[in-house]
């Protein structure tokens, strides 16, 4: 392991990470600073993850009180926490019952397994298989990468879940020529956060609604990365009209401490048995109040509305930004979840040439800029900035990235 000023290289970590990582100390707002004192503006927001930014002394202060009593239960147990947040999230939608992990790929796991018992328990053990599409991303873990259609990430781990079939992105012929009552689920992202921004469109999402009531289908939206106001609605679903039976959450939903949830209705929960899926971790008591707090603040309706203005605000500035630089082409993603493709600054750029490009573009912009930013598919600069972003920061995060631009183009 060696270090220089500001980063490791070669840590006691697996090679499936980086082999150089800044070391961040601390953070206040959406700005962070490493152990040598350089601020960064974070457009990554911990990969959407921190939606209240750095350094809140209020949530601290719950996870602390919440501590000095009771930091563990397991599920043979609840306590309040758990009990006021449940509460306020079954009330969010068509809801009975959440099921509360740690991770995003539980989430979906949980989602995955709860559509296969129904399904198996009404209409019959035929009925298992899943559908999911083109660029989209639902974990790592084994039930969750079988419905990450991505070769790199699923052929070391050949053979995986069988009875998964993909379907080409907002293709509704496709979706309607595939879909049967064979069917237990499909999962789906109303804007494939990983898959390069791509986002629904509505006559995609109404054909998906039907199809799931047609068959009996459970629909699932993975709103790991997209809900909690991130899209510019509390959930992206309803910005296209998606009518989904389980929701799946996560990454902002505890600020930053390993929280995620499985939101299912009466006719999934009333066929649950006592012991066919738990876990130890899920839903503790500081987490939870923690999420609790933070469910308060991104449901308020100024907050979301706020939310969407700053999408769009982010729009206008990256429209404008396309307008002055040919290598730019289309703006992605909706609200604060965004991106803007790289096409390359040579006609017939192959991909490992834009994606070396774009490699130093985030490079020099966390060097010489000091911004933080992310990448989403090959070629799409990806913004996911904590919500609580003013206007003043996000002009001048694409002022920094106009300036990577001049720099090294």
């Amino acid at each position: 392991m060696n270090r220089t000023e500001n980063t490791v290289t070669n840590p006691p970590l697996p090679n499936n990470y980086a082999s150089e990582f800044l070391i961040i100390k601390d953070g206040k707002g959406v700005w962070l600073r490493d152990i040598s004192g350089k601020k960064y503006l974070d457009f990554t927001g911990g990969i959407a993850v921190n939606a209240l930014g750095y350094g809140r002394a209020d949530l601290a202060e719950i996870a602390y009180k919440q501590m000095k009593s009771v930091t563990h239960t397991s599920n043979l147990f609840t306590t309040e926490p758990v009990l006021q947040l449940a509460v306020k999230m079954v009330r969010s939608w068509n809801f009975s019952a959440v099921h509360f992990s740690n991770s995003g790929s539980e989430a979906n796991e949980t989602a995955i397994k709860y559509a296969r018992l129904y399904s198996s328990r009404v209409k019959g053990k035929d009925s298992h298989k899943l559908l999911c599409f083109s660029n989209g991303f639902h974990g790592r873990t084994l039930g969750a990468l079988s419905c990450t259609p991505k070769a790199k990430y699923q052929e070391p781990f050949m053979p995986l879940l069988p009875g998964v079939t993909i379907a080409e992105y907002n293709n509704t012929e496709q979706l309607l020529e595939l879909a049967d009552s064979t069917y237990a689920g499909i999962i789906v992202e109303v804007v494939q956060g990983e898959g390069g921004l791509d986002s629904m469109t509505e006559d995609f999402a109404r054909a998906l609604n039907e199809t799931c009531k047609k068959y009996d289908i459970l629909l699932i939206a993975d709103e790991i990365q997209t809900g909690l106001s991130r899209t510019g609605t509390f959930y992206a679903s309803e910005g296209v009209g998606l009518q989904p039976d389980i929701i799946t959450l996560a990454k902002p939903l505890a600020g930053g401490l390993p929280l995620s949830a499985t939101l299912i209705p009466d006719k999934v929960n009333d066929l649950i048995h006592v012991g066919e899926h738990g876990t130890t971790f899920g839903g503790g008591p500081v987490t939870t109040a923690v999420a609790s707090k933070i469910w308060d603040i991104l449901s308020d309706k100024d907050f979301i509305e706020e939310v969407k203005q700053k999408g769009d605000y982010l729009n206008k500035l990256l429209s404008d930004l396309k307008s002055r630089h040919g290598f730019l082409g289309s703006v992605k993603g909706k609200g604060l979840l965004a991106g803007i493709r790289y096409r390359g600054r040579a006609k017939g750029k192959d991909d490992k040439a834009v994606q070396d490009d774009i490699q130093r573009i985030m490079s020099t912009a966390r060097e010489e800029e000091g911004l933080l930013i992310l990448r989403s598919g090959t070629d799409v600069l990806r913004f996911a900035p904590p919500l609580i972003i003013s206007r003043e920061e996000l002009a001048l995060g694409v002022e920094k990235l106009e300036s990577v631009f001049k720099k090294i183009f």
